[in-house]
């Protein structure tokens, strides 16, 4: 905002000169021409029509002016400056800023909800116009703006502030008269408020940090949807029949990626088709995975054990496919059958697929002698998230497993999961009391001895800093 001192036009003495000698000069014009025509029969006649003449001529003048400097922009046509092009343009600058400062912005003590609104328009002069001009009458501020070419017409992404009054339904119908078809409108919140490629950048940096973080960044990136690996390979070994072609398939609600490590990464939304647009992003996440390839952190967690042992925790990746096995055969028949629920035989062929960070994250247990004892699983299954736990026979009862599974929470509310759930068997007390050990709210549901153990995240009481992680049994001096 300019000030009054600033805004003060500096005084020129030329230019009043000049208009003093303008006038000078037209008082001398008028002064002979009154006096060549007051002579004749007819002169004072015409000195009136002349006066009458330019006077108005004069104020035809300044009505035109003031029409055409602060008229509207028209509604038809490119052409003319100020047509159209003009107000669409205009209106692309105008919504990709921070509303609130209009005719039609909200008073800052009135309470404002952040919605999410997606609609489309004709690819025409002045249709994002006429969707601002409806905006704005509804008293909303457009705080971001992104746009998704397609082949008929343009897919516009807003976030909007709105009154706390206003009803989506309400919302809808008005961009619906202003031409906006399939409108889609939901709730956002504070983490909305961060611009496109701010948001792809940080999600292509956890990508590339962590191989795990690709399905999880390609939920973040699309919104609501969910996200299936499928292996090319199932876990006896022969071929399932998942490929995709190097460039990907998009089908309205349904997107099909070549998995980097091998299968399809399949990612469905139905309440929402994709655009080219989101198609693109995805499919660049995909390829930036691959150039990179395998790579899991190795950052590492020394902890000592009540009776002095002490344990490595770290993440783990197919590298540790051979130790994890050689666990398996330390394992009684009791522990394998309590972890896969299914024949014992098979429980080796379920590694490569647990170990994989396609499919989840997996914390090891070392100990100092390097020999693996424990393996904890969070895995990404569509929509929901499930942990697991092995814990060797002589290394029970030491609170490992609680350690473990506090650790895996944490990472779940990091990831932005709202709960997660473990299966186990009705009588696996320990895997029971790990779970009432994190003291979150809890569901149980069991059919024919099968325990499904469901926990809430709730993020006031839970911090990626692992303040999900009950302090007993282990109370263990990390270093």
């Amino acid at each position: 905002m300019t000030s009054a001192k600033s805004a003060r036009r500096p005084h020129h003495w030329r230019r009043d000169l000049i208009e003093l000698a303008a006038l000078f000069t037209a008082v001398a014009v008028a002064d002979a021409i009154a006096n060549l025509i007051g002579h004749q029969p007819d002169g004072p006649y015409l000195l009136v029509a002349s006066a009458v003449a330019l006077v108005a001529t004069a104020a035809f003048h300044t009505w035109w002016a003031r029409r055409h400097s602060h008229a509207p922009p028209s509604g038809e046509g490119g052409s003319a400056p100020g047509g159209a092009d003009a107000a669409e343009h205009g209106a692309r600058v105008a919504a990709g800023m921070a509303g609130g400062s209009g005719a039609g912005g909200i008073a800052g003590a009135e309470e404002t909800t952040l919605w999410r609104m997606r609609t489309t328009v004709r690819d025409a002069p002045g249709s994002l116009a006429a969707l601002c001009v409806a905006l704005a009458g509804l008293r909303v501020d457009i705080l971001t703006l992104g746009t998704h070419p397609l082949a008929q017409g343009t897919v516009d992404e807003f976030l909007l502030r709105a009154p706390a009054s206003l009803q989506a339904q309400e919302l809808s119908r008005e961009i619906a008269a202003a031409g906006g078809t399939s409108t889609w409108i939901e709730r956002a919140d504070a983490h909305d408020l961060v611009d496109i490629p701010t948001r792809v950048l940080s999600l292509a940096t956890r990508t590339a940090l962590d191989a795990a973080e690709l399905p999880l960044a390609l939920r973040k990136l699309l919104g609501r949807c969910t996200i299936h690996s499928l292996p090319a390979v199932s876990v006896t070994g022969r071929p399932t029949g998942e490929s995709a072609p190097v460039e990907g398939v998009l089908e309205e609600t349904v997107m099909r990626l070549r998995d980097p490590s091998g299968g399809v990464i399949s990612v469905e939304r139905p309440y929402l088709p994709f655009t080219p647009t989101e198609f693109a992003r995805a499919r660049a996440l995909v390829e930036l995975d691959a150039r990179l390839g395998p790579r899991v952190p190795r950052s590492e967690d020394v902890l000592t054990l009540p009776e002095g042992n002490e344990i490595t925790v770290r993440r783990a990746d197919r590298g540790d496919l051979a130790a994890a096995r050689a666990m398996h055969d330390r394992c009684s028949q009791r522990t394998l059958g309590l972890r896969y629920h299914g024949p014992v035989s098979d429980a080796d062929r379920y590694l490569d697929h647990l170990l994989s960070p396609r499919f989840g994250r997996t914390l090891a247990v070392q100990t100092a002698s390097g020999k693996l004892v424990a393996l904890g699983h969070l895995l990404w299954d569509g929509d929901e998230t499930e942990v697991a736990l092995l814990v060797e026979d002589d290394w029970q009862r030491r609170g490992i497993g609680s350690e473990l599974l506090g650790r895996l929470v944490a990472l779940a509310v990091e990831t932005g999961c709202d709960s997660v759930y473990a299966v186990t068997q009705s009588h696996n007390t320990g895997m029971v009391a790990a779970m009432r050990a994190l003291e979150l709210p809890l569901d149980y549901q069991i059919e024919e001895g099968t325990l499904v153990i469901t926990a809430r995240l709730t993020t006031d009481r839970l911090t990626t800093e692992g303040s999900a992680r009950p302090s007993a049994p282990t109370e263990g001096a990390r270093r």
